[in-house]
């Protein structure tokens, strides 16, 4: 992957001896039919395992819900290394053969024309041949990487809905969309479901203090799965207006009931996050439901919407795109992330590009404890993880050539000495062997000290809430310094350190011993013994680095998070196989929507 040319690229040409040799041509057809075939194998498995969803949540299966999440994020790698190694197996020697290869494109072009979703069966063509050709930057005559293309451009159809028009009642109109979207689980009180939610939804759309009359209401017709919830998504047509409209369904043992009901941009952008597990849904193209979701999400990066529906490499794809279109139309320069520099990382930004770039440093300076491949390996655990929209979704980039020009002094210098052995220069470029691309937040310590007393308020109480909801999913971030969280444009705060990172149910929460004399006390290191996997919580307040009124209220509100006790009780039912729900909203019910 490197820069692109601004224009339009011409096709790649066949060697002429190539075109004349029968042998070759049979290896190019029989290469490109492979990889067509493997795609089409990969996505039936993918589409069978998200089809478990339904009865997931219906026999409320959590456990295999997440085991599903898991099973799916890995059949991708799984795949491309079982083409491979029947490619290698039916070639031999001719499988790094170029002009097959080149000739193989042209053709699995062809082949795919008329196919759904062809733009992803492309990104799979490309992770094979890159992945056994081991190419740097990218190579336009054996993999696709039409950076001129627009992803989106070439859907003709949109995704499949039902439409409710309102004919005077919205509660006859949720009444009929309600009876559409039914489960094994009855609703629990119908009637009161669909006159609160209508109820909701007249509020919301009246909240900016305008009068808006609403036409209709468009739900794209597969239900959205997500752990342990179910959400009907769609939109609130008007003259001239539309609204997002998410509707969260809870399966509990008295039935399904409406959990939440979002109307705003904002709410349902968190639904959508870089910072939650996959949805599991059902789609034929998936083309056609980010069409529809940048309808109502216009702020959310294409890339995003392919991720968070589980096509996490297309998704990477169009990051790509996105990362190189934007190198072509501007001129400033990589530098340096904003905060304070890390012990494990390089962090670059872009400034006018909303994304950072995180390279593992050659050698770890003290106190750091930690291997190469342990970090990577952390990074892996959270790619499959719950992120329970606390941790933030890192995209692994390998071989990538930028324009050395467009890198300050200053970083470069850093790079080429902190980690030399990832990064060298090729020319007038850099080559980056291994990197992490993710969404860029504003570090918290630095936004605490420029921030709004309320801001500073509610984000302090926030991240309290994020320890919480981290441990909730099995997650115990480690180093618990400020630095080490981010915060987004929604105010949410997100750990992205990954170091020191470890699982809840792989500690050993104790108290702080009382000393037994003056001289313990006095003592800068520990007295008492402290084991590898030994966390002392009521230590955390002291690395929150909270002034007084900050530290007071994180007492207030979160204090039981200082305590050994709480991180056992939380051990202990995750030990005994509770999952621990971390919602992407604030459940309302309407104070029970749904209830008697």
């Amino acid at each position: 992957m490197s820069q692109p040319d601004p224009g339009p690229r011409s096709p790649a040409r066949l060697p002429a001896a190539a075109g004349t040799d029968p042998s070759w041509a049979a290896r190019a057809e029989g290469c490109a039919q492979a990889i067509v075939d493997a795609f089409v194998g990969y996505n039936a498995d993918f589409r069978a395992i998200t089809r478990r969803a339904p009865h997931r949540f219906e026999s409320r299966d959590w456990i295999g819900s997440q085991r599903d999440a898991v099973e799916r994020i890995e059949l991708y790698d799984r795949r491309v290394k079982q083409i491979i190694a029947e490619l290698q197996e039916r070639f031999g020697d001719h499988v790094r053969d170029r002009a097959m290869w080149t000739g193989a494109k042209r053709r699995f072009a062809v082949l795919i024309e008329s196919m759904p979703d062809n733009e992803f069966m492309k990104t799979f063509f490309s992770s094979t041949s890159r992945s056994l050709f081991g190419t740097v930057g990218f190579d336009d005559e054996i993999e696709f990487v039409a950076l001129d293309v627009d992803p989106l451009r070439g859907i003709g159809s949109a995704v499949l809905t039902n439409v409710y028009v309102n004919r005077g009642s919205l509660d006859l109109l949720f009444e009929e969309l309600f009876a559409d979207f039914r489960f094994k689980s009855p609703y629990r009180n119908f009637e009161k479901i669909v006159a609160l939610t209508a109820q909701a939804v007249a509020l919301q759309c009246q909240a900016s203090g305008e009068r808006r009359v609403i036409e209709r209401v468009e739900i794209i017709r597969p239900v959205f799965y997500q752990i342990s919830r179910a959400y009907l998504v769609g939109r609130i047509v008007g003259p001239g207006w539309i609204l997002p409209l998410a509707i969260a369904l809870k399966n509990t043992d008295a039935g399904v009931l409406v959990d939440a009901v979002m109307t705003t941009e904002d709410s349902v952008s968190v639904l959508f996050s870089f910072t939650r597990s996959y949805y599991h849904v059902d789609l034929e193209r998936v083309g056609e439901a980010v069409v529809f979701l940048h309808s109502i999400l216009p702020k959310k990066p294409i890339s995003e919407l392919f991720i968070v529906l589980g096509r996490a490499r297309q998704g990477k794809t169009e990051r790509y795109r996105e990362l190189f279109r934007h190198l072509g139309q501007s001129n400033d320069e990589f530098v340096h992330a904003a905060g304070e520099r890390g012990l494990v990382m390089v962090v670059f930004t872009l400034p006018s590009f909303d994304v950072v770039f995180k390279l593992i440093r050659d050698r770890f300076a003290y106190p750091k404890n930690i291997l190469r491949e342990e970090v990577i390996a952390k990074y892996q655990l959270v790619f499959k993880h719950d992120r329970g929209g606390r941790l933030v979704d890192a995209q692994e980039f390998k071989r990538l050539r930028f324009p050395m020009r467009r890198f300050s002094q200053a970083l470069l210098e850093d790079l080429l000495e902190a980690t030399a052995g990832t990064v060298h220069v090729d020319g007038e470029d850099l080559i980056i062997d291994h990197c992490y691309i993710e969404r860029r937040m504003t570090p918290l310590n630095l936004f605490l000290r420029t921030a709004e007393r309320q801001a500073a308020i509610a984000v302090a109480l926030d991240y309290g809430q994020a320890i919480r909801d981290l441990a909730y999913t099995n997650i115990f971030a480690g180093d618990l310094l400020l630095k080490n969280f981010g915060v987004t444009r929604h105010g949410r705060v997100i750990f992205y350190d990954y170091d020191e990172l470890c699982a809840v149910t792989d500690c050993r929460f104790r108290e702080v011993p009382t000393a037994t004399n003056d001289e313990d006390e006095m003592r800068g290191e520990s007295w008492f013994y402290v084991g590898e996997s030994d966390v002392f919580p009521e230590t955390f307040i002291n690395f929150m680095g909270f002034d007084d009124e900050l530290r007071e209220l994180f007492m207030k509100f979160h204090g039981e998070i200082l305590t050994a006790a709480f991180w056992r009780g939380v051990q202990q039912r995750l030990q005994q196989g509770d999952v621990l729900e971390v919602l992407p909203y604030r459940p309302t019910r309407v104070n029970a929507l749904g209830s008697a």
